[in-house]
């Protein structure tokens, strides 16, 4: 019977096999994974939708499972098989992930190719965009918005500091693939209100977006945005 990694060896491999889709050298802390899932926690009684896109380890499923009740609905979108066989492993042996496993879909394809019946309440991303050609990220920012519900929220995480230093040091076609990558994200920010959190006991150092989709559907500021909360 072969040995199954451990969750931090599994990620550290596939960060050094497939860096630009897994993003992190190491899983997300729980202190991450608390910020990421705040306005989940604040969830109302009635049944909720929820999209938890590239969850890797699933460090941040485990703060989700703890916010779900029956009647809601989890769809989990990851691209990378090994992770695929152990989140599957995950919902079928830990009580609090197999408590939820019947309103659980766990979907192996890349998260722009991803489609869905219904919108969802809450839309939690582990996807590295800093990582993505232009327009990937492109794809997966138009995918967010054809997903979250009008006045739904996005969470999503970049690291500290990531794409600046990235800006300072490339070069050439490296460069110009950072700088648009950056407005796409500004660009899709000012769709929306914003608010931000950075987490500094997580490796590497990370800012969370809580993004609200207008109630109204039509985009815009409404001049609340690029507030600080505390982690």
């Amino acid at each position: 019977m072969s040995r199954r990694p451990p969750v931090t060896t599994l990620f550290l491999r596939e960060f050094c096999t497939k860096f630009e889709t897994t993003g992190a050298v190491t899983p997300s802390t729980r202190y991450l994974a608390r910020a990421i899932t705040r306005h989940l926690r604040r969830r109302g009684p009635t049944p909720i939708r929820v999209l938890d896109c590239g969850p890797g380890t699933g460090a941040f499923t485990d703060r989700i499972v703890e916010h779900l009740r029956p009647g809601d609905v989890l769809d989990v979108v990851e691209i990378n098989d090994a992770f695929v066989r152990m989140l599957q492993r995950r919902f079928a042996t830990e009580p609090r992930w197999q408590a939820i496993s019947d309103f659980t879909n766990i979907h192996n394809l890349p998260f722009q190719n991803f489609d869905a019946a219904e919108p969802y309440d809450f839309i939690i991303s582990g996807l590295p965009h800093s990582n993505f050609p232009a327009i990937t990220v492109a794809e997966i920012l138009h995918s967010y918005t054809r997903l979250l519900k009008p006045g739904g929220a996005l969470s999503y995480v970049e690291y500290l500091y990531l794409r600046q230093i990235r800006k300072t040091l490339s070069r050439g076609s490296e460069r110009v693939r950072v700088s648009s990558v950056e407005q796409l994200m500004l660009s899709h920010m000012s769709e929306h209100q914003v608010t931000h959190e950075s987490v500094l006991r997580n490796v590497p150092p990370a800012r969370v977006h809580h993004l609200t989709a207008p109630a109204g559907g039509a985009g815009g500021n409404t001049g609340t945005d690029w507030n600080t909360l505390s982690a």
